[in-house]
C-alpha cells in the first residue's frame, strides 16, 4: 500500500480518474503483446566490418523479411539492393550519386519500399514505443506513413503528397537515411552483448560508435574490455597489457587513428634499446593490414618486445602489492640467471629462449629505468586525455555490468568460479571471503569506484589494481584460468609450461545440476531460465555444440575474431530469442560485398508465446498499473482532489 505522499506526486502526472483510468488500460494492452526481439553476440574482438554487418542486417533476419514482403513481386537483385541499402545507406546512397542512379524516380519507389519494411518490423509494438524510436525530427511524418493505408482512396494522395514534398525539398537522402536506421532500431528490440569488445581485431572503436547508435543495448563486461577500462583509467600494466596485444596482432589503426593514442615515444624508445636486436619471438600476428599506420614488422617487434618487458614490471610491482590476490608465481624477473640463461619456475630450471634484457637492473629488476619512466608518462597521459576513449568508457560504464540477469536468464562473460567439488570458489578481499553472487556483486561495485573515485582517494589505486587482476588473475570470473601464459609463451618453448588451464566451470557446466545451482544462486527459475556466455570459442570443427546442459547454457562465442576461425571453422554466433522461440545463427566468415545467410537453428519453442507481461518489463508495468488503481481508489474515496 503506497502512503498519500507517494499518490500526490503520481497524481501530478495523472492528475484525473480518466487520465489514470486511460493509462492503466493502455498499460494493459502493452502487457498483452508479444515481448520484442532480443539479440546477443558476445567476443567481438574489434571486428568492425564483421560485426556491423550481423548487426545491421539482424544476423539474417532483415533479408528474411524483404524476401516475405517482395516476394514474386521484386527481383533477387532488386531484394539485394534494397538490403544493402538498409544495411548500409550512406555508402549506397554515395555510390549511386557517383554512378547516376539515384533518380527522383528511384528514391520514390525505394521510400515506399523501406516504409512498407519498417511496418513489417515495427507490427508488435505499440504505436508510443515505435515513436520513442523515431528520429525527432521526422517523428511526425515517419508516424503518419506508417500508420496510413496508402491503398486507401482517400489516403492515396495525401501519401504521395508527403513522399513528393521530401523528395522535391532534396530531403530524400536523410530521410532514406533515417528510415533504414529506424529499421534496424525496430529489428532488434534489446541488444545484449556478452564481452570483449576489444583486442585482436582492427577497429574496436567503431564496433563501439556502431553500438552507441542503439537505443536499448547493454553490455556485460568481458575481460579484454576491463583491460582497456583500465589503461583509460591510469592502470600502468593494463596499458602495457593493451599495448603489448594491440601491436602483437598489428592494431595500429585502433590505437593512433581511433584513439589518438601517440607511440612516437615508444617507437623511438624501442629502436634506441632494441636497434640491433631482432626482436624474432615478438614479431606480430598479420591477421589485418592497418590503413592509416603502416609499421613494419621489424619496428612493431621491437616496439612489443619494449612494452612487455615493462609489463613484467609493473606486474611485478602489483602482485607484491597484493599478495592477497595469490600470483606469486607469476614472478618471473628476479628468478632470472642471466650468465646461465635460465630461469628458475617452481623448483624447476628452464633455458631462455631470449637472453637480451638491457633495461633491467638484475639488483632491482621489477624497477623501471629512467627512460622507461619517462616513457610511461607519455603514454599514460595520452590514455587518460585521448577524448574519444573517454567517451567509449564512460559508455562501458554506464551501459555495463559484471552480469546481469535478464528476462529470466543470466548473462556474464567468462564463468563463476567453481572448485573441483562443485563449491563455488571462495576468494580473500578486503578480509572478506567471497563466492558467487556476493564475490560478483562485491567485485562490480569494485569496478566502478576505479572510475568513480576522486583520484586523491586513497581506496583509489587498489580499485585499478583490481581491474589489471580482472584480467587475468587465476581467480578471475572474467578470465577464468590459472593463468596468462605471456612470459612462457615468449620466453620459453616447453609447451605444457604455455597450457593455460580453465577452472572447473568449464567441464562442471555441462551438467544440469551445475546450471541449476548457479541460476538459484542468482535467485533465478531453474525451469525457465538460461545462462548465456562466452569468452571460450565453441570448436565447431571437432564437433562441439554451443549449448549446453540440456540447451540451459549457451557459449556463444563462435570465433567472429579472425584469430579463432581456423578452430571454430565459424565466424560466430547470434542469439535470438523472441516472443516463439530461442534461436542460435552460426555464421560463417565475413566477406565484403557478399551476403551469406547464417545457419539458424531453433534451440527451444516457446509455448506459450513469451508476452510482455512475462517479461522484467512487464513486472514493472504491473507495478505501474498496481500504483495507478491505488491512484485511482483515492480520487474515489476523496482522499486527494482531481484537478
Amino acid at each position: 500500500m503506497r502512503d498519500l505522499d507517494y499518490l500526490r506526486l503520481l497524481s501530478e502526472k495523472f492528475p484525473s480518474r480518466r487520465k489514470c483510468l486511460s493509462e492503466i488500460i493502455n498499460l494493459n494492452a502493452i502487457l498483452g503483446l508479444p515481448k520484442g526481439t532480443e539479440y546477443f553476440f558476445s567476443d567481438i574482438h574489434g571486428e568492425d566490418r564483421a560485426f556491423i554487418h550481423l548487426l545491421r542486417s539482424s544476423s539474417g533476419v532483415i533479408r528474411d523479411k524483404i524476401n516475405e514482403i517482395f516476394e514474386g513481386e521484386l527481383s533477387e537483385e532488386e531484394k539485394r539492393e534494397l538490403s544493402h541499402l538498409i544495411y548500409y545507406p550512406q555508402r549506397e546512397l554515395a555510390q549511386r550519386r557517383l554512378d547516376g542512379t539515384e533518380s527522383r524516380l528511384w528514391q520514390k519507389a525505394v521510400i515506399y519500399r523501406l516504409i512498407r519494411v519498417c511496418r513489417a518490423v515495427s507490427k508488435k509494438y505499440t504505436r508510443s514505443k515505435v515513436r520513442k524510436k523515431m528520429p525527432a525530427d521526422y517523428a511526425y511524418i515517419l508516424d503518419e506513413m506508417l500508420h496510413t493505408d496508402e491503398h486507401e482512396a482517400d489516403k492515396q494522395v495525401y501519401f504521395e503528397s508527403i513522399i513528393d514534398t521530401i523528395v522535391e525539398n532534396e530531403a530524400a537522402e536523410s530521410f532514406i537515411g533515417e528510415l533504414c536506421d529506424l529499421i534496424h532500431n525496430l529489428s532488434i528490440d534489446s541488444l545484449h552483448i556478452l564481452g570483449d569488445i576489444f583486442d585482436r581485431g582492427p577497429r574496436a572503436d567503431l564496433v563501439m560508435e556502431e553500438l552507441m547508435r542503439y537505443k536499448d543495448v547493454d553490455i556485460v563486461w568481458g575481460n579484454h574490455d576491463i583491460n582497456w577500462m583500465g589503461a583509460a583509467c591510469g592502470n600502468e600494466a593494463c596499458i602495457c597489457n593493451v599495448l603489448r596485444t594491440a601491436i602483437g596482432y598489428n592494431s595500429f589503426d585502433v590505437l593512433e587513428d581511433g584513439y589518438g593514442i601517440n607511440l612516437r615515444a615508444l617507437s623511438m624508445f624501442a629502436e634506441e634499446v632494441y636497434g640491433s636486436d631482432d626482436c624474432e619471438r615478438f614479431r606480430p600476428h598479420l591477421l589485418d593490414e592497418n590503413v592509416y599506420d603502416t609499421v613494419t614488422p621489424e619496428l612493431a617487434a621491437k616496439m612489443q618486445k619494449a612494452i612487455t618487458i615493462m609489463q613484467l614490471k609493473y606486474e611485478g610491482q602489483l602482485i607484491r602489492r597484493h599478495p592477497e590476490y595469490g600470483m606469486q608465481e607469476r614472478l618471473f624477473l628476479d628468478k632470472i640467471d642471466t650468465e646461465r640463461a635460465e630461469v628458475l619456475i617452481g623448483s624447476r630450471v628452464y633455458r631462455l629462449m631470449d637472453t637480451n634484457f638491457p633495461t633491467i637492473d638484475w639488483a632491482f629488476p621489477y624497477r623501471l629505468t629512467e627512460a622507461e619512466q619517462r616513457l610511461m608518462d607519455t603514454l599514460r597521459a595520452s590514455f587518460m586525455h585521448s577524448s574519444l576513449l573517454k567517451k567509449h568508457i564512460g559508455f562501458l560504464y554506464s551501459h555495463g555490468s559484471l552480469y546481469k540477469s535478464c528476462n529470466g536468464n543470466l548473462l556474464y562473460h567468462g564463468c563463476i568460479p567453481m572448485q573441483e567439488d562443485g563449491s563455488f570458489m571462495k576468494l580473500s578481499f578486503n578480509n572478506m571471503q567471497l563466492s558467487g553472487k556476493s564475490l560478483m556483486d562485491f567485485l562490480n561495485g569494485r569496478i566502478r569506484e576505479a572510475y568513480y573515485l576522486p583520484e586523491d582517494d586513497p581506496d583509489k589505486q587498489d580499485a585499478l589494481d583490481l581491474l589489471w587482476y580482472l584480467w587475468c588473475g587465476k581467480g578471475s570470473p572474467l578470465f577464468g584460468k590459472d593463468k596468462m601464459a605471456t612470459f612462457e609463451s615468449i620466453f620459453l618453448n616447453e609447451p605444457e609450461l604455455k597450457k593455460e588451464n580453465m577452472n572447473a566451470y568449464y567441464r562442471l557446466s555441462k551438467d544440469v545440476s551445475t546450471v541449476d545451482r548457479i541460476l538459484r544462486e542468482f535467485g533465478l527459475s531453474t525451469d525457465h531460465g538460461h545462462i548465456i556466455n562466452g569468452h571460450v570459442p565453441v570448436k565447431r570443427l571437432e564437433g562441439e555444440l554451443p549449448y549446453k546442459a540440456g540447451g540451459k547454457l549457451f557459449m556463444i562465442d563462435g570465433g567472429l575474431s579472425k584469430a579463432y576461425q581456423k578452430k571454430t571453422g565459424i565466424a560466430g554466433y547470434t542469439l535470438i530469442y523472441n516472443s516463439q522461440s530461442i534461436a542460435l545463427a552460426e555464421h560463417m566468415p565475413f566477406v565484403p560485398g557478399e551476403e551469406s545467410s547464417p545457419r539458424v537453428e531453433i534451440i527451444e519453442h516457446m509455448s506459450p508465446r513469451v508476452r510482455v507481461q512475462d517479461t522484467d518489463d512487464g513486472r514493472e508495468l504491473m507495478e505501474q498499473i498496481k500504483d495507478l488503481k491505488e491512484l485511482l481508489e483515492a480520487y474515489r474515496d476523496g482522499r486527494i482532489e482531481e484537478s
